[in-house]
Formats: structure tokens, C-alpha cells, sequence
């Protein structure tokens, strides 16, 4: 499907690239794929494929990265680490300070697909390893690249390690005397069990919160209100703790390729693959809260009909389509989760088709479940807001993770003393 409005593909396509080589320049460092050839990359903690890429510092913890290269060939790839201030810029200290074994390592584990439509390979890192260690905790960036490129960077992805040293009891809730309290959710927390090394905890402490997991939208460099018998207190009246609610997303399986499953319309194989198509969707912006259970934007790889969820999923062409009885002004449709990093730009931009009155688009996905939404972004904006379709309710359940960065004044990097994560509905987890 070829988008109308060529200069808006243009414009996208221009973001997505300066954004991507920002990175190269040390600037600041996204979740980002150079090549439209790699696909589904996903760093997860071992053994849980639906975690959150965060580990404890010295613990036996391993992330794993998984991600396919489409083609009938594999390539010589190779990986290393950056080490990251609180902000995703590169930390002002040296490799070998925060990082034991060698610089730069070879990508070993890789397999061909097996007797799948599209061809491709899927590539595989586990870390720590016997190559390679983290000694520090912190923000972190994994940086894939062929041989011999190392700046030419084919993926990069986020990762967090933290020492786990601070106590910090957080909880969520309808914000109360604010334009907020029918849409939005409020989180307080308290940061306690400070080491005796920490100095001036009110000057040098940083927290942010994350919805889900996303950056994007993250509350960042919040200061306490209270600071009394060694304990922050992060209990806003201020909007500063508070974001939209949302909705519960969207979502489709297609685990197999044989039956139709719920909100799947039609599959259709046209050689040389498979077509998906789902039933078109509605606007939810003025419809009552429904409870259903979600991933909270997340997706997974499996399939039904096969025993290597990695190699023998297949990709297939998934149709999206909003119905709309014009095109609205001022700004673009999109559809985003975490199978895309919550990015907006050209592979997930929605044309508007007048002869169905309805946004349409069709993005390459591997066998799975996905969750997804509905975004809008405006002219000249980077930023988009899912309320316009989804709605926005207090009620929503959502994962929120709180994290402590410690910057030392005698030190160059910033420390990740602590995270957890609550939850709106069930009891708070670590």
C-alpha cells in the first residue's frame, strides 16, 4: 500500500533518520533500527518473555536479545555496550569502568527460519556471558552492528541494572482536585534506606517514573516535597506524578495461520505470503470503561502450528483499519505498542482511504500476540497522544515503574540505586 502525501512519508522518514544518527554522534540514545530488514527485536529478562529489560547488579540475572534479520543469508554481526547517564547520553566514563572481558564480541547464536513464507534469520545474545561482564549499575544501551562497522549500527536497544539499595514504597491512585481525576492516575512513592554514602540525597537524587515500560512518555528529574529522618517523600499536588490512564489496548493473535481468532476478519494467503486482515476498529474516545485484560502494550512470539517459537513463526502482512467519516485535520493517524518502540514515523502511519471512509495500513509482523492502539500525532509535532481514539480512564490498569538515579558528586557516572514497580490494579511488585 503506497501512502498519499509524499512529503509526510518524507518527513517522517527524515525523524526516524536523525534521530537513528543522533546516537552515532553520542547525543542521545533511543530504542532504534537502522535497517527495515530487522525485525522483532525484544530484550527480555531470561526466562520471562514479557519482563521488562531490567536486572540487579552482581545477581546471576541475564537479559536476553532477540531479534530477526529478513533474508536467506546470515551476517557476520557483532555487539557491544554503552554505558548511559540518567538522560540516555554516554556517560563521561571509560569502557573499561564499567564493563569486564572483551570490548566487542561476535553474535554466535544465530538459525535460518524453517519452512516459513518469508525467509529470514533470528539472532540471539544472552548477557552477562563468559565474554563478557557489567560491573556498574545504571542506564545501558546494546549496540549491534556488522563486522567491522561498529558505527553503523543495525539495532540499538535500552537495558537497565540496578543495585537494588534503597526501599521505596509506591502506590497509585484517582488524582484528586485536579482536571485529572475522571482521566488520569496519580503515583506516589517514598525512597528510604539510604546508604552512608550518599551524599545530599535531596540535591542528588533523581526519580522517574515510567508507564509501561515507555520512555517516551516518562515523568522525569522529579525532586521530592518532603525530605525528613532519611526518607523522600513523592507525594504531588502538582500534576507532575500524574498521566493519562488510557485505555485497555487493543489486541489480536495470530498464533496460527489456520483459523480466524477473535478480532481476526479473514486470512488469506497471495503467494509469495499471508495476508491478515482484522476487523475494522472504533473509536473509544467517549465510550465507558470496559475492564479486559491486556499486556500493557506488549506482544510475544508463538505459534500454534510449530515447535521453535524463534524460527519456525512466520511473518505475515497484518491489516489495520479505523473507520472515520472524513480525514481529520491538523495531524496524522498511526498505530503503535511496543512492537514498534512506541515510535511513530512511516511504517506505522495510516493513509486515509475516501472511498471507504477509514484509515487503513497494512505493517509485516511475526506470528504472535499483540497489543496495540491508536495514536494521533499533530503537524510539526514528535509527540502523539493515544486519547483521541482510545479514551483516557482512571481506572485502567497499568504497570508503573519508579527508578532512583544517584549522581555522586565525587563520581562521572549516574548510579541506579533502586526500581520497582506498581501496579493500578493488583499489590505492588518488585
Amino acid at each position: 500500500m503506497k501512502f498519499s502525501g509524499l512529503h509526510i512519508s518524507i518527513l517522517f522518514a527524515a525523524i526516524t533518520l536523525s534521530a537513528f544518527s543522533q546516537t552515532d554522534q553520542q547525543s542521545v540514545y533511543f530504542d532504534r533500527t537502522s535497517d527495515k530488514h530487522v525485525k522483532t527485536v525484544q530484550l527480555t529478562r531470561e526466562g520471562w518473555n514479557l519482563s521488562y529489560p531490567v536486572m540487579n547488579l552482581n545477581s546471576g540475572d541475564k537479559l536476553i536479545l532477540n531479534f530477526d534479520v529478513l533474508g536467506s543469508s546470515s551476517e557476520n554481526l557483532y555487539y557491544k555496550f554503552i554505558h548511559c547517564d540518567k538522560d540516555w547520553g554516554k556517560s563521561d566514563i571509560f569502557e573499561s569502568d564499567y564493563a569486564e572481558g572483551y570490548p566487542e564480541n561476535p553474535v554466535e547464536d544465530y538459525k535460518p527460519s524453517f519452512n516459513t513464507t518469508v525467509d529470514y534469520y533470528n539472532y540471539r545474545i544472552i548477557f552477562p556471558n563468559d565474554r563478557v561482564n557489567l560491573t556498574l549499575s545504571g542506564n545501558y544501551v546494546i549496540v549491534v552492528y556488522p563486522e567491522n562497522k561498529p558505527d553503523e549500527p543495525l539495532l540499538i536497544k535500552r537495558f537497565l541494572i540496578t543495585e537494588n539499595s534503597v526501599r521505596i514504597n509506591a502506590a497509585t491512585h484517582r488524582p484528586m482536585m485536579t482536571d485529572n481525576n475522571n482521566s488520569g492516575q496519580q503515583v506516589d512513592f517514598t525512597v528510604s534506606q539510604f546508604g552512608r554514602n550518599i551524599i545530599d540525597p535531596y540535591r542528588h537524587i533523581y526519580a522517574f517514573i515510567l508507564q509501561n515500560g515507555r520512555w517516551d512518555n516518562a515523568k522525569k528529574n522529579l525532586k521530592p516535597e518532603f525530605y525528613s529522618n532519611n526518607e523522600l517523600k513523592y507525594n504531588s499536588l502538582s500534576d507532575k506524578n500524574i498521566f493519562q490512564g488510557g485505555n485497555e489496548f487493543r489486541f489480536f493473535d495470530i498464533k496460527s495461520l489456520r483459523y480466524q481468532s477473535e478480532y481476526v476478519k479473514s486470512i488469506d494467503y497471495v503467494s509469495p505470503g499471508y495476508n491478515v486482515f482484522l476487523f475494522p476498529s472504533e473509536s473509544r474516545e467517549f465510550k465507558q470503561y470496559f475492564y479486559n485484560p491486556d499486556f500493557n502494550g506488549k506482544y510475544y512470539v508463538a505459534i500454534q502450528e510449530g515447535r521453535n517459537f524463534d524460527t519456525d513463526a512466520d511473518y505475515v502482512n497484518v491489516f489495520f483499519t479505523l473507520p472515520a467519516k472524513q480525514k481529520i485535520a491538523g495531524g496524522n493517524v498511526l498505530v503503535s505498542g511496543a512492537f514498534n518502540n512506541w515510535a511513530y514515523n512511516e511504517n506505522n502511519l495510516m493513509e486515509y482511504n475516501p472511498q471507504t471512509e477509514q484509515y487503513e495500513c497494512s505493517i509485516l509482523l511475526k506470528q504472535g500476540y499483540y497489543n496495540y492502539e491508536y495514536a494521533f500525532i499533530k503537524d510539526g509535532s514528535a509527540d502523539g497522544t493515544a486519547t483521541y481514539f482510545e479514551g483516557s480512564h482512571y481506572e485502567t490498569e497499568n504497570d508503573y515503574l519508579i527508578l532512583i538515579y544517584y549522581r555522586n558528586p565525587q563520581e562521572r557516572y549516574d548510579r541506579l540505586l533502586g526500581m520497582t514497580m506498581t501496579n493500578t490494579v493488583n499489590k505492588p511488585a518488585s
